[in-house]
């Protein structure tokens, strides 16, 4: 009987809610217990909402040091270079000689206790210049948002290529003080300036602008300046930002650059030794021999073209009306298509046939070398010494893009005679400082047999004596080895017009070492008759019992010969 009411107890309570739990709980097969410290495992549900898109300020805010910015001296000399470059290609594409400013005010903060546990101190980075100014409405993109600029898709030479390099400056700045940007630009000589202080919004890559003013006074007509604050540290020598504006002003004897140092009381100045500006860079097309599969077909959709011919004339440069009908018969495909229904096979046979049919080489009107003359004389104002000498190389190519070397080259005293040659690389005018032995300008100058030129050279290495020397290469896109931009990759076409170029230079020197050392054997001998010239004219007196008025003859007429001797 008790059996039977704990039974039917038992099915009343499998019907209540906590009846059914307590069921399923039983049945439910037991699990292992895991063990301590075991992750729990994620499904793909909960894996998705942990992902979010990364924004590229985002990205390099914690990768700084792909930019340049992973050390304090680094850091300082790579701001001011960015805000310099730009303001050189500001004045130089609106046609005006440039008169730039740098300043660095160091900054005081926090107590003596605070200092002395800070790894760097920090800088107020002011650069001014002469240039056009920027109009309102860009102020706050160029210098806010990361990967905006005018300068990417355009194929023509220019110092910056990647529209990164001041914004990532006002990024750096903003992370290590917390400070924003200020920038003060005058477009209109007869209306006032604009002042700006923003920041980046890393998690948008947008800027933000925390206020706008008017500015009644400005030191130029038009123009802009930037004030920076930032934690780093002034150096000086080979890598510090004296070094880097001193090297500018070699390759740019155009300009005129002002800096005052933290611990200066006046500016010191870069004088302008040539009055006018290079020549103006124009833009190319891109070339047949420049692109990939996917660029061109990204080209042949977004093409306004009604012909694949006409897509091929009009989008690419050296491509006459008789070589696109050439590259449509090797691809076999019909020229009167539209670019826009060309499938992907098709495309893919039209690059393939693209490269196959010979194409002139690109234009060269998009470069502007520095020239040999200007090189000259801005080594002789920067570098003293003996012998100088200068080249520019032919424009060459390399995947499509034209690329122009230059090389010079100062030797002799009052340079040190026992120390390395000293290496001065630049790339679209801009001196590279760092990474010089990952460089390709390096690479060029270490492979040389410097020995046939009359120099020394230990293993693998610069050459040792009183020599400096100066390679430039001029790019539509220098291929740098990293985004910070301080090292040129080693392309077997670079590497090797490098080399032309220095091997002419040399070749230059060791006739002036030559001759030189002809010139000091000569003399060498001359001092030594010099020196025995009295004695023998006592000793012909005496063997052939001359008289004084005969022996002063005798002496008279081995001083000519002697002078004869030394003048030819």
């Amino acid at each position: 009987m008790a059996a039977r009411k704990k039974k039917k107890a038992s099915r009343k309570g499998q019907g209540t809610r906590k009846g059914k739990a307590a069921a399923k709980r039983k049945a439910a097969p037991k699990r292992k217990a895991s063990r301590k410290g075991t992750p729990k495992r994620l499904t793909a549900q909960e894996m998705a909402h942990t992902q979010r898109e990364i924004s590229v300020a985002e990205f390099f805010a914690k990768n700084r040091h792909l930019l340049g910015y992973d050390n304090p001296s680094k850091a300082l000399l790579t701001a001011v270079r960015e805000a310099v470059d730009n303001a050189l290609d500001a004045c130089e594409e609106a046609g005006i000689l440039p008169d730039i400013l740098v300043a660095l005010e160091q900054v005081k903060v926090g107590s003596t206790s605070e200092k002395a546990s800070r790894t760097a101190d920090r800088f107020r980075v002011v650069v001014e210049d002469n240039g056009p100014g920027i109009v309102k409405s860009q102020v706050s993109k160029i210098f806010g948002k990361l990967l905006y600029g005018s300068k990417f898709h355009r194929l023509r030479m220019s110092r910056g290529q990647q529209g990164i390099g001041i914004s990532a400056a006002a990024l750096y700045g903003q992370l290590t003080t917390g400070k924003p940007i200020r920038v003060t630009s005058k477009p209109r000589p007869r209306k006032p300036a604009h002042r700006f202080d923003l920041v980046i919004d890393t998690r948008t890559n947008n800027p933000r602008v925390l206020r706008e003013r008017e500015v009644r006074e400005f030191n130029h007509k038009t123009g802009t300046r930037i004030e920076i604050e930032l934690e780093g540290r002034y150096v000086g020598g080979q890598r510090g930002v004296f070094e880097y504006l001193h090297q500018t002003a070699l390759a740019n004897p155009h300009v005129r650059l002002r800096f005052k140092a933290p611990d200066a009381k006046e500016p010191h100045e870069f004088v302008r030794v040539v009055a006018a500006l290079p020549e103006q860079p124009r833009e190319i097309q891109p070339h047949p021999y420049g692109i990939d599969v996917g660029t061109l077909i990204k080209m042949l959709g977004a093409s306004e073209a009604r012909r694949v011919t006409a897509f091929l004339q009009q989008e690419f440069s050296r491509v006459s009306g008789r070589v696109a009908k050439q590259m449509v018969e090797e691809a076999a495909l019909n020229g009167a298509k539209s670019p826009r229904r060309v499938s992907r096979p098709e495309a893919e046979r039209l690059y393939e046939a693209m490269n196959a049919v010979r194409v002139m080489a690109p234009p060269t009107d998009c470069l502007a070398p520095i020239g040999e003359q200007a090189l000259e004389e801005g080594m002789r104002k920067e570098v003293e010494a003996e012998f100088y000498t200068s080249i520019t190389r032919a424009p060459a190519v390399y995947r499509g893009n034209p690329f122009q070397v230059e090389a010079a080259l100062a030797y002799g005293p009052p340079l040190p005679a026992d120390a390395s040659a000293r290496l001065y690389r630049f790339a679209n005018r801009v001196p590279l400082l760092y990474q010089q032995g990952a460089c390709a300008m390096t690479k060029a100058v270490t492979s040389l047999a410097w020995r046939n030129y009359d120099l020394n050279q230990p293993r693998r290495s610069l050459p040792a004596g009183p020599l400096a020397l100066l390679v430039h290469i001029a790019s539509v896109w220098v291929p740098f080895t990293s985004e910070s931009m301080e090292a040129v990759a080693a392309y077997d076409e670079i590497h090797k017009e490098i080399r032309l170029a220095l091997q002419e230079c040399g070749r230059r020197l060791g006739q002036h070492i030559r001759k030189k050392q002809r010139h000091l054997e000569a003399k060498r001998k001359t001092d030594y008759i010099t020196t025995y010239l009295p004695p023998i004219a006592e000793a012909l007196r005496d063997l052939l019992a001359l008289s004084e008025p005969q022996t002063k003859k005798v002496a008279k007429v081995l001083d000519s010969t002697l002078r004869r001797s030394r003048s030819s």
